[in-house]
């Protein structure tokens, strides 16, 4: 019999009495961690050494560290509204402060891009894992709870935004091979996702309801979609044939790829001019597409991410397959995004299907009918880095640091190799600015790779589609090159050269040398390529500022460059436009005799040039 509860402190209770102290805690991913029950656990592991705490989670959501002084100022107000209320994790910040009791043990499949890079017991408990196998470990760690938040409908409660593991777990206990307790906090901000999510009460085994533990849900704004980034997303686009199968990932690029596929739509010849425009002779690619969409695609895809809400809508993701036009993992989006699912009405909401995760990203388990459904595949995933023999690297760095984790990337990459008529696509911008400099995201070698080079496939960047499966080295690296930034392609052909591995005398052809970003904004014009396709919460003054503070950011280490911005800064009136923006970052102009200090007055020069420079 399901237990509600008002106070997580019972559960907690309950818990270390049903597991006599020792608690192996199951976290889903991302949004669907309980945080009441999980703080309240922790707080009494902490309090008390007999109890052992072990947690299995991943993708810990939180605010990003705020660095300068300026950030601190642009993205204060910004996380107070998308994130804002959104309970922090008691085991996260004894993560950063380097402060974990020794009776908890905390260990993470994925972590969010970037954010356990200096935590160094985060990177020692880290358990590399592809997400299908993630599973098994749980298993084996003996986990003996599982909570989660969920939506609830009377006596009907929805896994909602995370059934990705927790239903197979629930499989893995129905056929005895694992014992737990599922937990369940219910969030009025979900939406009740019907399917297989849809679970009766006596699946759980206490449910945590009450107005004091509801809480707004994170909700990270949607980012600037860059000229290159709607270049690569065009390239994928046209690779996207009719009737097939789709699966593209959370970030710019996958809002770029949803865009494109909906002007291919809707306005087919401006998707066709910029295609055009895009294509460079004598690359080798697969067939362009630019057709609308008659049949439709099918989403089978881990996450379900904003941009396919954008797809169902426009009539692209229509292809039923088992009562579904979408088979999702998990979701985690903008608040908006949320809010769409919820209002939604309830047919078109009942053709999304959120489902265990061996059953997205894995053929294995009624596998004929899975390859009879996921015809003519494209599964979108990207990468940091490619090297020149095409091994792909996307979580970690070579000094052994994990970035993020390995996540569903190889059993997608796995799956279009198995599948007749799929491909795997690995996105990447040609370039990348750290600390800086401009480097190459195509490099010649690199001391980690997450998908080894006998996996390859095709590799998009914003200069275009490299079609390498079945391809000799040679023929890779020549492929490859077609598509780097011209700034770094000699140095890379002279690697390859040096190792032998191309003819001494094959020289890169001259239409290939104008891969530069300079010729991207003339095929991406403005109002057929937006920066916020699918909207975002940051306000129009701060969609004015961002471009000027990442152009600030990519300057910090060239203080020539920063006395050029500045100079820029003190020349001229200020407009009210300009003067606005300041004012969004607290540098607003004093009147009189009231004196600004030195960095307030630098600051306003350093916005006002970058603005100015960025426009």
């Amino acid at each position: 019999m399901t237990i509600c509860f008002a106070d997580p402190e019972e559960i907690a209770d309950r818990i270390i009495a049903h597991t006599g102290g020792r608690i192996v805690l199951g976290l889903p991913l991302g949004l669907g961690k309980s945080p009441h029950i999980a703080n309240a656990l922790f707080e009494r592991a902490r309090r008390d050494p007999a109890i052992r705490l072990d947690i299995f989670t991943a993708l810990t959501l939180e605010p990003p560290a705020l660095g300068s002084d300026l950030e601190r100022r642009f993205l204060e107000p910004v996380f107070a509204r998308t994130m804002g209320g959104y309970p922090e994790f008691a085991y996260a910040a004894a993560q950063h402060a380097g402060d974990m009791p020794p009776n908890i043990e905390v260990n993470e499949f994925f972590f969010q891009a970037g954010s356990r890079l200096a935590t160094p017991i985060a990177q020692r408990s880290y358990i590399s894992a592809n997400y299908t196998h993630a599973i098994r470990y749980l298993l084996d760690q003996g986990v003996n709870v599982i909570a989660q938040i969920v939506a609830r409908r009377g006596d009907r409660f929805s896994l909602s935004c995370n059934s990705d593991m927790t239903l197979d777990l629930l499989r893995a206990r129905d056929a005895g091979k694992a014992d737990f307790l599922l937990v369940g906090q219910v969030n009025d901000e979900l939406p009740f996702m019907t399917g297989p999510a849809d679970l009766s009460a006596d699946r759980f085994a206490m449910i945590l309801d009450s107005p004091e533990t509801q809480f707004p849900l994170f909700g990270p704004p949607n980012q600037p979609v860059s000229a290159a980034q709607h270049a690569i997303g065009a390239h994928v686009a046209s690779l996207v044939p009719d009737g097939g199968s789709l699966q593209i990932g959370i970030g710019e690029i996958g809002d770029a790829v949803a865009h494109s596929l909906i002007l291919r739509q809707q306005r087919p010849d401006r998707f066709r001019s910029a295609i055009d425009t895009l294509l460079v002779a004598g690359q080798v690619r697969p067939a362009v597409e630019t057709a609308p969409f008659d049949r439709g695609l099918y989403a089978p895809t881990e996450m379900l991410v904003d941009g396919f809400i954008a797809l169902i809508r426009a009539g692209i993701v229509k292809r039923e397959v088992e009562g579904a036009v979408l088979h999702g993992g998990f979701f985690v989006g903008p608040r908006a995004f949320y809010a769409a699912l919820r209002d939604m009405d309830e047919t078109t909401r009942g053709r999304i299907h959120m489902r265990e995760i061996s059953y997205v990203n894995a053929l294995y388990g009624d596998e004929a009918a899975k390859r009879a459904a996921r015809v003519g595949a494209r599964f979108v995933n990207s990468a940091m880095m490619v090297t020149l023999l095409g091994a792909a690297v996307s979580d970690g760095l070579e000094d052994g640091r994990v970035v993020s984790g390995v996540g569903g990337q190889y059993n997608f990459v796995a799956q279009a190799l198995e599948l007749e008529g799929a491909r795997s696509i690995i996105t990447l911008p040609a370039t990348r600015r750290h600390k800086g400099e401009l480097q190459s995201n195509l490099v010649w070698t690199y001391g980690h790779e997450t998908i080894p080079r006998h996996l390859r496939d095709i590799v998009v960047t914003e200069y275009g589609v490299a079609d390498i499966r079945g391809m000799s080295d040679e023929r890779v690296i020549q492929r490859l090159l077609a598509i780097a930034d011209s700034r770094f392609q000699d140095e890379l052909l002279d690697h390859a050269r040096s190792a032998g591995k191309i003819d001494a005398k094959w020289q890169i052809p001259i239409e290939w040398r104008n891969n530069l970003p300079a010729r991207l904004p003339p095929a991406l014009q403005a109002d057929d390529f937006p920066p916020y396709p699918f909207g975002t919460d940051f306000t129009p003054v701060e969609q004015r500022l961002l471009p000027a503070l990442l152009y600030l950011a990519d300057s910090s280490s060239h203080p020539g460059t920063l006395a050029k911005i500045a100079a820029r800064g003190v020349l001229g009136n200020v407009t009210a436009e300009e003067e606005e923006a300041l004012n969004r970052l607290g540098l607003a102009a004093l009147e009189g005799h009231k004196a600004q200090s030195l960095r307030t007055r630098t600051y306003r020069a350093l916005v006002l040039g970058a603005v100015r420079l960025t426009k």
